[in-house]
């Protein structure tokens, strides 16, 4: 017999064994993506980890929507679990714009920024964070570092920038980003952003060289620059109510599995994106990669973005992710 979690008994969500708990997960990633293959195992690990107790339905590609329509079927509880790139999780609750700020991290410094979010303060942060808009965190996916990309002009470094028509997320630090670059923003639900490029609504956007390849974007792109100017993630959250009705066992089954699927899926992003620059090479696709100049330059002209936001993000939180990044 199979029971959505709502039909969970009042004595504390104890199920009897014949009973099956079906987890709906909702999320916007192409097939192949990195954050597609850790849901993957994230169902593989649950299903086993419960001996078959829950079974976990994956719904990718924007199935059910935008990963900010699917987060808000979660905080209404009509969807058990979905993932929001950490831009689109500003729609939510502003502290999320943390993320967003340009060059809060960094690569180099990428493990310290893991153990913060996985058994450190900040995750413990965000927990309640989180908790605030009825939500509970299972996964923060590596989603990986923004390049901007463009299908009109070749990008040589930060001046090329200027005047470009460039999709962004709702995300409004990321409106600002690129207007200090001399952009034009425009906020393009994901979906949607394809067609937005081919047919010239916009000409350029600021996404992983991962999940461009992935979602075919490659089609369209002509130029790209390193600029690794935005840090994102995709966070896996269930409604905190459907988590604290599932038995204390099946909880830690759920978060167990979460821990031990991310952690693949950050070990394998790199590799990903490693092979989709060489999927943008063999598509003709021209690859600037800036020098530190270049790049303290963007540094620069972005670092005004921080003080636009600082009385939205508060300063407690702000210093725990500058702490991952020294």
């Amino acid at each position: 017999m199979t029971l959505g979690l709502a039909a969970c008994n009042d004595d504390g969500g104890k199920d009897s064994a014949d009973k099956k708990i079906t987890l709906r997960l909702g999320h916007p990633m192409a097939p192949g993506n990195n954050v597609t293959l850790g849901y993957e195992k994230f169902k593989e690990l649950v299903e086993a980890k419960s001996n078959g107790r829950i079974a976990v339905q994956l719904y990718g590609n924007c199935m059910l929507g935008s990963d900010r329509v699917t987060m808000e079927s979660v905080q209404k509880g009509t969807l058990e679990l979905a993932s929001c790139s950490s831009p689109n999780m500003a729609n939510f609750s502003p502290k999320y714009m943390v993320f967003d700020l340009p060059y809060a991290t960094n690569p180099e410094h990428q493990q310290k920024l893991y153990k913060a979010l996985d058994e450190g303060d900040l995750g413990k942060y965000l927990e309640g964070v989180a908790a605030e808009i009825g939500l509970k965190p299972i996964m923060y996916s590596e989603y990986g570092y923004r390049n901007f990309v463009s299908t009109k002009r070749p990008i040589a470094g930060p001046a090329d920038l200027k005047g470009l028509k460039v999709r962004t997320t709702a995300s409004p630090v990321e409106v600002e980003v690129a207007k200090a670059l001399g952009m034009n923003p425009t906020p393009i639900a994901w979906g949607e952003t394809y067609t937005a490029l081919q047919q010239g609504t916009v000409d350029g956007e600021g996404n992983t060289f991962s999940l461009l390849n992935d979602a075919k974007h490659t089609e369209v792109l002509k130029y790209a620059i390193d600029s690794e100017h935005n840090y994102s993630m995709h966070i896996l959250m269930m409604n905190k109510q459907k988590f604290e009705a599932l038995p204390a066992d099946l909880q830690k089954v759920v978060l167990d599995a979460g821990h031990e699927a991310v952690v693949y899926q950050r070990d394998i992003t790199a590799d990903l994106e490693a092979k989709a620059v060489k999927a943008f090479e063999e598509k003709g696709i021209k690859i600037t990669n800036l020098t530190p100049e270049q790049r303290a330059e963007l540094e620069e002209k972005t670092r005004p973005v921080w003080d636009m936001f600082a009385d939205k993000i508060p300063a407690e939180l702000l210093e725990l992710v500058k702490q991952t990044a020294e």
